[in-house]
């Protein structure tokens, strides 16, 4: 049971009371962002909260035990704080989320109601909606290694240990499906990271999903419009398959999949009636 001071017992016992709700939001970066349902601003936990930022929290569903907690917040896209944008680029994406209940006449009153992480956000032309996990839904997350015929490590990093390189390209045309064409690409692109440097997306990263001569296909188009004349970085991509880490790369013995782990056709598989099933090879 969370603890109430008795003051703010009082005021929840009254007929009347001056409650508002407020969402403390810390960013992957550390930046912290304050929003209020109520009508003006409040200063809670050393940050200044925003009103007229639109949020109206769900039923906040808990649990006893390790059970997650969860709930959902919905708003309008009319603060400067929460924008199309910024929700597009991830901004939000993982960051950690206070919800707390305070006297807005005292905030110094408060409690705690939840604290989690923010999970799937949803938009929409005017308003968002945003997932609100737990703490204890971390505990819910698949944990270590999967064995699987390909590869689990990331091209470039401590395990695979090739030595990742950046390719600079210039936007020459873009199409509506989010084919960008770009001068001084070179080839293996597919599954590879692109990184806007300049440009309305600048420092926005995206994942390539394919490449065909000079034009790369994104797996989405970038939040904002994209010109002629855009510059990028683009690393080269893996497709995670034995073959490719054997023969492009020379990097067999750092491979991380189980290439010759039995398919599921093998598993279903059974003797049949005319063939030599003496146990010696095939």
């Amino acid at each position: 049971m969370k603890p109430i001071s008795p003051s703010l017992q009082a005021k929840l016992d009254g007929g009347v009371t001056t409650l508002a709700r407020c969402w403390t939001v810390t960013l992957k970066d550390g930046t912290r962002r304050g929003f209020t349902d109520h009508d003006r601003p409040l200063m809670l936990y050393g940050l200044v909260h925003e009103p007229d930022s639109g949020l109206n929290a769900g039923a906040l569903e808990t649990a006893s035990g390790l059970a997650a907690d969860n709930t959902d917040v919905i708003g309008a896209l009319t603060s400067d704080a929460i924008t199309e944008s910024d929700l597009e680029r991830g901004f939000y994406d993982g960051a950690e989320i206070d919800l707390t209940l305070t006297d807005w006449t005292d905030t110094s009153d408060h409690i705690l109601l939840f604290r989690g992480n923010i999970g799937e956000t949803t938009r929409g032309p005017a308003a968002f909606s945003a997932e609100l996990r737990s703490m204890a839904a971390k505990l819910d997350q698949p944990m270590g290694r999967a064995f699987l015929n390909q590869c689990d490590a990331e091209l470039g990093d401590a395990r695979c240990t090739v030595p990742l390189t950046l390719t600079n390209a210039t936007v020459t045309a873009i199409t509506p499906a989010g084919e960008v064409t770009a001068s001084g690409l070179g080839e293996n692109h597919a599954r590879g990271t692109l990184t806007w440097t300049s440009g309305a997306n600048t420092g926005v990263s995206q994942p390539v999903k394919d490449q065909t001569g000079s034009t790369l296909i994104l797996w989405s188009p970038p939040p904002d419009l994209i010109e002629p004349g855009d510059q990028f970085t683009v690393t080269e991509g893996c497709d995670k398959t034995l073959a490719t880490c054997r023969d492009r790369f020379a990097n067999t013995v750092n491979f991380r999949g189980f290439p010759h782990i039995p398919g599921d056709d093998f598993a279903s598989s059974y003797p049949n009636r005319g063939e030599g099933n003496d146990g010696e090879p095939a």
